[in-house]
């Protein structure tokens, strides 16, 4: 299939995968994405490879103490289902030679993931490869000179031909740099190397806060390695001083793409002052549909007995309700109307903004009407996540039988509560949600969306028909005066659309369920993601 492919054949760097729950190789959103791009390339027969990293404790465990504080704890994990390779190949970091292990995934139904791994006795820079995110900068340096520089050489180790390198996220930068310097070790000079490489380079932006988008200290990279040869100047003349990984991407690809039509229009605005960047498209996220969606409820979206969708989701809901007891020894009621919000922790996600006034919302809490479910990682090094997830904790501890915190969140928690909802509740701050896939999940299965227009939601929503909208799309860079006003068209929802239809008007609600699941089953699929990167990036 790959050499015999008319399409360009594509290597796929990523710092994530989320391939399946027991495969600890994903911490959030990138890495589902990620992992969904892999399956969908092999379900439709696409010349698709991936790199990534094989992590030895994969991201955290992440749990909760009986004071609600959140900790974090890390495992070794056996990858006996890994193929190896019996290549290595080395890059080198604090000026030594350091050993990268290539091993082959290809089971899990996904097209071929090749991960690099130093956890070998011949180096002495074994933590390399340790934790996913673990660690501080010098550690995120080294883990991306292994996944871009080792990536790239452990292609020319595999003999994989290879057309388009596309980098997702700024993580893999470092693959251009080996790309560039390859061209420079033949004679060809640096600026010449760089206008050829990005020829061969594409990028996918997800970030839309110029804060969070990595940089470093230009000495600091030269002293790691990181440089990979170039000269100050020449780091500057692609990141800027500091060098940041985003700007590097943006400058070192031939085209590049946010990851929804409303995160396109923000990272346009963002990087408007760069100069020499790539062109940024939008090409909105997807879902891989065997992986998040439940067949029956497809199914019973396409008949004309609407009982069996309401019948399909009740079965959805009773294993979610199942789990929660089971986990939290909580007995929730199948009832009451479900609410479920998982996140990563992070203040602009808002995770409790439904919080905001405790004299609307705790008698919905008592007397039942509603139930919320709750959960999410924050970073292991992010004191404020962390606050976030104590605070929700403590919400559940005051309202037991109507408020849920589950802890560690991971694939399975992520597919029981976005089958299992009755409402999905997303309400970031507009625009910083990039995309939001979670929220997808939900609509193709029956489980309707309430949410601020950001992310994909725009692209999808018909208000009152497919799921609800509430904040009018009104952005301010006020935080007091938006969360206010946003809390508001929350409770207004709320109380006069979501909670009466839902136990007055259960014909109207099991309509939007089918019109939800119809009208984002197509678009929002990894199929339709796929065709557009070919037709729109791949496909010079």
């Amino acid at each position: 299939m790959w050499s015999k492919s008319p399409l360009p054949r594509i290597a796929y760097f990523s710092m994530e995968y989320a391939i399946d729950a027991s495969i600890k190789t994903y911490a959030g959103g990138l890495g589902i994405l990620a992992g969904d791009y892999l399956k969908g390339s092999k379900d439709y027969n696409y010349p698709i490879i991936g790199i990534g990293i094989k992590w030895k404790q994969g991201y955290t465990d992440q749990l909760i103490d009986e004071n609600s504080n959140v900790y974090d704890t890390y495992h070794n994990y056996k990858y006996d289902f890994l193929k190896d390779t019996k290549l290595k190949v080395k890059v080198k970091i604090y000026e030594k030679d350091v050993t990268c292990k290539i091993w082959l995934l290809d089971k899990f139904k996904l097209a071929p993931l090749y991960l690099l791994d130093t956890d070998l006795p011949e180096n002495d820079n074994r933590w390399i490869t340790n934790q996913l995110y673990g660690g501080f900068e010098d550690s995120r340096l080294a883990q991306e000179i292994v996944l871009g520089i080792g990536g790239v050489r452990a292609l020319r180790a595999l003999d994989i031909n290879v057309d388009v390198y596309h980098f997702n996220e700024g993580h893999a930068l470092f693959a251009g740099f080996e790309l560039v310097r390859e061209k420079m070790n033949t004679g060809i000079p640096f600026d010449e190397a760089v206008k050829k490489s990005k020829e061969e380079i594409v990028f996918t932006t997800h970030t839309p806060i110029i804060e969070g988008n990595e940089s470093h200290s230009i000495s600091r990279m030269i002293s790691i390695g990181a440089n990979n040869g170039f000269t100050i100047e020449q780091l500057i003349s692609l990141g800027g001083c500091p060098f940041n990984m985003t700007v590097g991407a943006l400058r070192l690809s031939r085209i590049s793409n946010a990851v929804s039509k409303l995160h396109g229009e923000t990272a346009n605005k963002m990087w408007k002052n760069i100069k020499n960047k790539s062109k940024i498209i939008s090409i909105t996220n997807a879902i891989h549909i065997p992986t998040w969606v439940d067949e029956d409820m497809l199914k019973a979206a396409e008949d004309s007995n609407s009982n069996n969708l309401w019948t399909n989701h009740i079965k959805n809901k009773r294993k979610l309700i199942s789990f929660v007891k089971e986990r939290n020894e909580i007995e929730l009621n199948e009832n009451s109307l479900l609410i479920g919000f998982s996140r990563r922790a992070a203040p602009y996600k808002r995770s409790n903004l439904i919080f905001s006034d405790m004299k609307i919302i705790s008698p919905l809490l008592k007397d039942g009407k509603i139930q919320i479910v709750f959960s999410g990682k924050a970073h292991p090094l992010d004191d404020t996540g962390k606050d976030i997830i104590k605070n929700l904790v403590n919400f559940s501890k005051q309202y037991p039988s109507s408020v849920v915190f589950l802890e560690n969140y991971d694939m399975t928690i992520g597919k029981l509560l976005t089958q299992g909802s009755d409402v999905w509740l997303n309400n970031p701050r507009r625009p910083l949600e990039a995309s939001g896939t979670s929220g997808m999940k939900a609509a193709m299965n029956g489980v309707l969306n309430l949410s601020t227009l950001d992310g994909w939601w725009p692209e999808a929503c018909r208000d009152g028909i497919n799921g609800w909208q509430f904040g009018d799309g009104l952005q301010s860079d006020d935080i007091y005066f938006i969360d206010k006003h946003d809390a508001n068209a929350l409770y207004e929802v709320l109380m006069n659309k979501v909670i009466p239809t839902f136990y007055l008007e259960r014909k109207k609600w099991i309509s939007m369920m089918k019109n939800s699941i119809l009208s984002t089953k197509d678009y929002f699929s990894v199929k339709r993601m796929l065709e557009e990167y070919y037709s729109k990036i791949y496909i010079k």
